[in-house]
This record gives structure tokens, sequence and C-alpha cells, in this order.
């Protein structure tokens, strides 16, 4: 008999092909984002150093729904604490997450508030 792969099986495949090219640094982080059921989590990570530069959530804005416009606010957030920390362009990493609904606002977000990926 078969194994049927989950959804969350897939991702992380497509994730790890995906993070076999991305790469971030000082200069240009990735944009890391997750999505649980609960929150949508964003970070600015320096892959060389190994650090988190900057990150945001919907669980730091104490937004009580994990929707779209959670999404988007998390979005802006990144991008006011990555303009803070004089960074303008960023590698942008969905996780494997297709590029639609939640993923797709808080980059849309993230891009109207000043952050170039």
């Amino acid at each position: 008999m078969i194994k049927k792969e989950s959804k969350n099986d897939m991702r992380l495949k497509r994730h790890k092909k995906i993070r076999r090219t991305l790469s971030g640094n000082e200069t240009t982080p990735r944009l890391s984002v997750f999505r649980s059921n609960t929150a949508i989590y964003a970070q600015l990570i320096d892959d060389v150093k190994g650090v988190t530069l900057a990150s945001s959530s919907s669980l730091e804005l104490k937004l009580k729904n994990n929707n779209v416009e959670a999404a988007k606010a998390v979005g802006k957030d990144i991008a006011k604490k990555a303009k803070e920390a004089k960074i303008k362009t960023v590698v942008f990493d969905r996780s494997g997450y297709l590029y639609h609904g939640k993923i797709k606002a808080l980059a849309d977000a993230a891009r109207e508030n000043g952050l170039e990926f």
C-alpha cells in the first residue's frame, strides 16, 4: 500500500527545495514566514551569522483572528521593524506555502510599507 503524503509533508518538501537556493545575509536578510492554525509569524534572518534581526507575529500584536487582516498587520509591522534596523531589501522565503491568501497579504503589506523583494 502506498502512503499518501500529507499537505504538511508536501510543504516541507517544497520548503527544503526553496531553501537550497535562498539565503540571507546582513544587508539582504531572508524574510521567513510561518503560518500555524492560530497565528502567523515573520522573521528577518541573517543566515551567514545565524541570527534573527527582527521578528513579528500576530500573537505579539495581540490579534485575535488568524486571517488575511492579521497577515497584513504582521507584514506592516515587520516592514516597520526593518526600517528601524536600516534594512531596505530582503529575500522572501514563503517556507513552502503557496503564494496565496495570508502569505500574499503579508508580502504585499511589507512591500507597501517600504520593503523591496
